[in-house]
């Protein structure tokens, strides 16, 4: 080895690089575990116990605090309200404050804690969004029911209350992050909003979670004891049920509530990660074997001769595997170390960030973190070095008499291996097809799914085997165009062609990485512009604003409610917000609707738009294009609800008129039909403005331009709801970019190491061509083309991998768009040429920069020492 170390110096780096992404991927998921622990664990941050399923009663809490050692006992109630000012609206949810409140996980930034009834602490965003600062007041609008809901009409009364706002809280530890915040009242008024919820005299039925203190000195585990006892006995006496009773430690319930919260997913996400680390390895692990191949076929002197003095092809087989064991075991520890180092610097990173979650302040290092990279990094170096120890046993010792040519190590490979390789190939890319097939044209998208995913791994698994037949001839096709160049270059094609095998394996682990890379890029690609065609069609409209999606059209027709109309200034308002590009008002009216097969009785909401104003505004004009003078567009799920068939006859009744129009049934997402400006007049000539159609400049700005259109709205004090597709189309953009993102991160891994690959044989190549190399430059090849010609091999091996991975990723990248989004019609094709055109120009550079070195060693040595017998 100590002979060998520049030679196994790639192979280890290759190693080290795939036990370092297994250790960080560990790591990643201890991280997440432990955040979402500490996250719901905050809410209990001051507590000594947690008490779950506490009968909801007095007896039961009183148990509880009567028992020796418990200093407090507050039970954990949130309830959900309405508050107002400045004409805006916001639903919060509201903590009873407890006695203890070292208890709360919030720290005051402002102001106090409530220290009265009619006081409130708000969180800092709501007190901003509300306008209010400490001193200030809220209306606070709740629902009381006063008598039977199912009898009385009027059981509701609706109260409307003036709170002052005691001060401002913040929530550092994200303990209430995902319930949108979290703002604290007296516990007496928290629960007296929840009883007016209730029928008078009507108890609670649902068991709460009681936050237990205990007094200094007391042992956790004999209060948990005495209070299950006691509440055991208190529910005895009462006849209650217990069975859902639990006393817990904060970090106890914090993993309880996290696994029913997740579901597992954190092991969902470690394993997702832990297949792009195989990946990783296994380009790694064809990079080892190539490694060794190339060292044991030049070792074939040194270990025909160690036969001669009595070596047995036993002893042979372990020198290779103990060196193979050093090796993985040496490199799994240092990539270990770097996996923990960068873990440890994103750790660091992500806090100083503020993300908004309470991520740990070091990485939690478990027996698996330690052993499973060091275990996972030393059986894939014995693995891959196994061919090469079964070829260690096989030199005779003969061999050691022979000159010391260059090793050809072109052993052919076998008939059997080509037949089944393309068998299994061509079956693969069946079942592809198929899935695609069953996914668009079946209608079965989770089947197309399954049976694609199932061809793309066969159909991969027959390309890689079956690689060491038709790659060496790809590789010398473009050898043959290179060569057209001059005979530097015709030499260095057919330096790629002098050992087939180790060619095709070089270029197969690049061919792997990039694959992957293209599979990912191409599928995220078609994927994105797929689902928008599909949002576009289903929800035209970037964002709506409407006064009368709540109203009943019922009511309306018969003249006992009526439909406020949007602003008369609210459209230029919304016009002006940046982002804004058109805004098209729509009236619209309530009426009575006739037909063969319709309901009875059937009223809904009659809206209009001109159609030239339709095609400025809507992103897909498909669902409207039927619109004209006496059609109604009728949307599809509408139609199904009261029986309207496409084509047939309606007459529409409104307060001013009649009107027979024929329906034309769309995929329209509407509440109601949608005719032209003229027919709703002769319906209702004083309809009122009741919605606006809003387009946007970049539907991707929608997650900025909604909240002020929101805002803009809010501070008209108008009776309106603001929704779109646009949030939802920037949404999902920002998933599917976030996970190609992830997933071509992790796949990078394995790029890198086949680029290391291609410089490792690139580097063994030179040393086994020593001799060759002299010759060459003793007949007249200068340095200048000796570098020339590892460059265009380097190139020619890189180029040809990253080409034929660029091809397959587009095949799978785009079958498995088909088969996964058949559901959404017909699934369009995207060729992301930026990412195409980086990964070659990647590869190139890539091959390029790996030739360097070896071309370094190669015109270092001067021809008469090459040439000198060993």
């Amino acid at each position: 080895m100590r002979r060998s170390v520049g030679r196994l110096a790639a192979a280890g780096l290759a190693i080290v690089i795939g036990t370092a992404f297994v250790a960080i991927t560990l790591l990643a998921g201890n991280v997440i575990t432990r955040t979402t622990y500490d996250s719901i664990a905050a809410q209990f941050t001051g507590a000594d116990l947690v008490v779950r399923g506490v009968p909801a009663d007095d007896t039961a809490l009183d148990a509880v605090r009567d028992t020796d050692g418990v200093a407090t006992a507050d039970p954990q109630l949130m309830s959900y309200q309405q508050l107002e000012a400045g004409g805006r609206t916001i639903f919060q949810g509201v903590l009873a404050e407890p006695t203890d409140t070292s208890v709360l996980p919030l720290e005051v930034a402002d102001g106090n804690l409530p220290e009265a009834s009619g006081e409130i602490a708000l969180p800092v965003d709501v007190a901003e969004r509300l306008d209010t600062t400490t001193g200030d007041t809220v209306t606070l609008v709740r629902n009381v029911l006063e008598g039977d809901q199912e009898s009385d009409e009027d059981a509701w009364t609706e109260v409307r209350e003036q709170l002052t706002v005691s001060g401002t809280l913040t929530d550092p530890y994200g303990a209430y992050s995902m319930q949108g915040g979290a703002a604290v009242a007296p516990a007496a008024d928290v629960t007296a909003w929840d009883d007016d919820l209730r029928a008078p005299g009507e108890e609670p039925v649902e068991p709460t979670t009681v936050l237990v203190t205990l007094d200094d000195g007391t042992d956790v585990e004999t209060a948990r004891t005495a209070i299950t006892g006691a509440l055991t006995s208190a529910a005895a006496g009462s006849g209650t049920d217990t069975s859902g009773l639990k006393v817990v430690t904060p970090s106890e319930h914090a993993e309880t509530v996290a696994t029913e919260m997740t579901g597992g997913d954190n092991v969902i996400f470690t394993t997702f990660v832990l297949v792009f680390a195989a990946v990783a390895l296994l380009v790694a692990a064809l990079v080892i074997a190539n490694t060794f191949q190339v060292l044991v076929a030049q070792r074939t002197r040194t270990l025909a001769l160690l036969r001669c003095v009595g070596a047995d092809k036993g002893q042979l087989r372990r020198s290779v595997l103990f060196e193979a064991a050093v090796l993985g075991l040496v490199s799994s520890v240092v990539g270990l170390a770097a996996g923990v180092g960068l873990g440890q610097a994103a750790l660091t990173i992500g806090r100083g960030m503020d993300l908004g979650v309470p991520l740990p302040a070091t990485v939690d290092i478990t027996p698996a973190v330690i052993l499973i990279p060091l275990v996972v990094g030393t059986l894939v170096t014995l693995v891959a070095a196994l061919s090469p120890a079964r070829a260690a046993t096989r030199v005779a010792p003969l061999e050691a008499l022979r000159p010391a040519d260059a090793p050809s190590g072109a052993r052919g490979a076998g008939r059997v291996r080509l037949v089944l390789s393309t068998l299994v190939a061509v079956v693969g890319f069946a079942l592809l097809g198929g899935g695609v097939a069953v996914s668009t044209v079946g209608g079965e998208p989770s089947l197309g799914l399954m049976v694609g995913v199932a061809g793309g791994v066969l159909s991969f698994l027959g390309v890689l085997v079956g690689a060491v037949f038709w790659l060496p001839r790809v590789v010398a096709l473009a050898g043959r165009l290179v060569g057209m160049s001059g005979p530097t270059a015709r030499l260095a094609a057919a330096n790629t062609l002098r050992n087939p095998r180790r060619t095709a394996a070089t270029s197969t682990a690049l061919l792997i990485g990039v694959t992957l890379v293209g599979m990912m890029s191409t599928g995220a690609a078609s994927a994105r512009v797929t689902m928008d065609a599909e949002l576009d069609s289903r929800y035209p409209v970037d964002v709506t604003v409407s006064t009368d999606l709540s109203s009943d059209p019922v009511s309306v027709a018969a003249g006992d409610a009526a439909v406020p109309a949007v602003p008369g200034t609210l459209a230029g308002t919304v016009r002006d917000v940046a982002g804004v590009a058109t805004v098209v008002e729509s009236p619209a009216t309530a009426a009575q609707v006739a037909g063969d097969g319709v309901d009875d009785g059937l009223a809904m909401t009659v809206r209009a738009v001109d159609p030239a104003d339709a095609g400025s505004v809507l992103r897909s004009t498909e669902m409207v294009a039927p619109l004209a003078a006496g059609t109604a567009v009728v949307p599809e799920e509408l139609s199904e609800v009261w029986n309207i068939s496409d084509g047939q006859t309606l007459t529409l009744t409104g307060p001013d008129g009649s009107l027979e129009v024929t329906a034309a049934v769309t995929d329209l997402a509407d509440s109601g039909l949608l005719v032209v400006p003229d027919d709703l007049a002769s319906l209702d000539a004083d309809a009122p403005v009741t919605s606006l159609w809003v387009g946007l400049d970049d539907p991707g700005d929608a997650a900025s331009v909604v909240p002020t259109i929101q805002d803009a709205v809010a501070d008209t004090e108008a009776p309106a709801d603001v929704m779109g597709a646009a949030v939802e189309r920037a949404g999902f953009q920002q998933v599917i970019d976030t996970a190609l993102g992830i997933v071509v991160g992790l796949l990078a891994a394995a790029v890198v190491i086949a680029l290391i690959g291609v410089a490792n044989t690139l580097s063994l190549s030179v040393i086994e061509r020593r001799r060759e190399s002299a010759t060459l430059r003793a007949i007249g090849l200068s340095k200048g083309q000796l570098r020339g010609m590892l460059a265009v091999e380097g190139l020619l091996i890189a180029l040809v991998g990253a080409a034929l991975g660029v091809l397959l990723g587009l095949v799978y990248g785009w079958a498995g768009a088909a088969a996964a989004l058949g559901w959404a019609g017909t699934p369009v094709i995207v060729v992301p040429w930026r990412d195409v055109l980086l990964m070659l120009v990647v590869a190139a550079v890539a091959g390029l920069v790996a030739s360097v070195a070896p071309a370094r060693t190669a015109v270092k040595t001067s021809p008469v020492e090459a040439l000198a017998s060993e």
